[in-house]
């Protein structure tokens, strides 16, 4: 029997805008160290004995994303299942272990969301192994963190008697996110932990009971894993069916009603960086209270966290404040309200603007592009092209384009000519010409793109052929 990390990479992190964008959201991200919190989670495990190649359940856009994040960790993926649109963690929980079941019957899956952090990994697996023997019984096992103060941002869950002198409890009841008198309450009883999101169970157990509480769900589900398709190392489920489950918690359509739920304390720090503040909280603080990242001059300032990707920042004479700088875009917040980024995030969509969806720089899975200028009929972009890879063969109905190699070596086709340019040479393409662009080097091929015409948006692009199965 082997634990299967099972990691649910939905969620666009909005409250961490503007590093978190709906295209780059939170989980790829390296907020603390090299690493990003979605590579942190798939190697969380690693020093269990028995342990299988990590599952991913992800949006279509990121998908390429997070394969390249665990080709980077050095890992492999037993699959990346994509979602067409999420309908929360039941559903999503149910595909993988659909997948999982016919590999394995009894394969355990331990369920991480991909952007917490746990800074001891070594008390979590001890946690896994503890509720190991219960889960293999068929019990479901959930995780709560021993709460050390009362959070009001959270939910908890009381447990009940311990079952058969395990340390493991069973779960008396789920309780939502409380206020602040109550959340005290629940610190001095003691027994009652906060509500980590994280689950170890067997991938039938979990089917068999979803077909017991939710059979909705799990009848979609299966016409959408038996319509579904694989692509490399994607397993895509079919649209229809899957958008066809309700959308459920984890917590709601099972565990809150099921008789064989079961916790393990969990007794390190926790978080589910949910916001700015949460980020300040985790971090190492300088002597003032401070949090520092990037190029960050301070004076007279406590208490605060600061994020410079690009230019300096500097703060004289403020306290509790939160103030992050990207390429495109400047955050400043009072600490104790950052919660509240949220309602900007709605106001960059209300506003029709693309700053909540991408970064200037954009990723693709040939490499990547950074917009550069634009006015009215035009953009500049720099693109990068990863060795041996190449673009789309497209078409443009609205706009043509200019391209000038800064470095490396092009292959470029251009209706019937193929042909190849080296640096400081250029090309041009009309409006309505297919086109390719290719790297068939052994180092990044640097491209300047000068667009121009009466519309420049991305989805003006019609493709015919595609290494990455991105055609309609």
């Amino acid at each position: 029997m082997h634990y299967y990390p099972v990691i649910l990479t939905g969620g666009a992190g909005s409250r961490l805008w503007p590093v978190s964008r709906e295209f780059y959201p939170k989980p790829l991200l390296p907020l603390f160290g090299d690493q990003t919190l979605l590579q942190d989670t798939a190697a969380r495990l690693d020093s269990i004995g028995a342990v299988g190649n990590p599952v991913f359940v992800c949006n279509e856009e990121h998908r390429f994303l997070v394969a390249e994040q665990v080709r980077a960790l050095g890992k492999e993926s037993e699959a990346i299942l994509l979602e067409p649109e999420g309908r929360n963690t039941a559903p999503a929980l149910t595909i993988a272990a659909l997948y999982l079941v016919d590999k394995e019957p009894d394969a355990m899956m331990v369920v991480m969301p991909a952007d917490h952090v746990i800074p001891d990994p070594e008390a979590f697996t001890k946690a896994v192994e503890q509720g190991g023997k219960l889960a293999a019984e068929g019990y479901l096992v959930t995780f709560g963190v021993v709460a050390d103060k009362p959070e009001t941002g959270y939910g908890y869950i009381h447990r009940g008697e311990e079952i058969d002198s395990t340390g493991v409890f069973s779960v008396n009841r789920f309780v939502e996110k409380p206020d602040e008198t109550t959340a005290r309450q629940y610190v001095d009883a003691g027994d009652y932990y906060w509500n980590a999101g994280i689950f170890l169970l067997r991938a039938d157990r979990w089917l068999e009971e979803i077909g017991n509480l939710q059979p909705d769900i799990l009848k979609a589900c299966q016409q959408a894993v038996a319509n579904g398709s694989r692509d490399s190392d994607f397993v895509r489920v079919e649209k229809e069916a899957f958008l066809s489950s309700p959308s459920d918690s984890i917590d709601y359509a099972v565990m809150e009603k099921t008789d064989r739920a079961a916790v393990v304390p969990l007794e390190t720090s926790w978080s589910d960086v949910g916001s700015w503040s949460s980020i300040w909280e985790v971090s190492e603080q300088d002597g003032e209270g401070n949090v520092s990242r990037g190029d960050v001059l301070t004076h007279d300032t406590r208490n605060s966290l600061f994020m410079a990707e690009n230019r300096c920042v500097a703060v004289v004479g403020l306290d509790d404040i939160i103030v992050v700088e990207t390429a495109d875009a400047v955050l400043v917040a009072d600490k104790n309200k950052c919660q509240d980024v949220k309602a900007i995030v709605n106001k960059l969509k209300e506003f029709g603007r693309e700053e909540h969806r991408f970064h200037r720089r954009v990723y693709r899975p040939w490499g990547d592009y950074e917009g550069i200028d634009n006015g009215t009929r035009y953009q500049v972009k720099r693109l990068t092209v990863k060795p041996g890879a190449k673009l789309s063969l497209q078409m443009h109905h609205h706009r043509a384009e200019h391209w000038i190699v800064v470095s490396g070596t092009a292959r470029v086709t251009r209706g019937e000519d193929v042909f190849m340019l080296s640096e400081n040479e250029s090309t041009y393409i009309p409006i309505g010409t297919n086109h390719r662009l290719e790297n068939p080097g052994t180092i990044p091929l640097e491209i300047i793109e000068v667009q121009s015409g009466s519309y420049l948006g991305e989805d003006d692009i019609v493709r015919f052929e595609d290494v990455y199965n991105r055609v309609d």
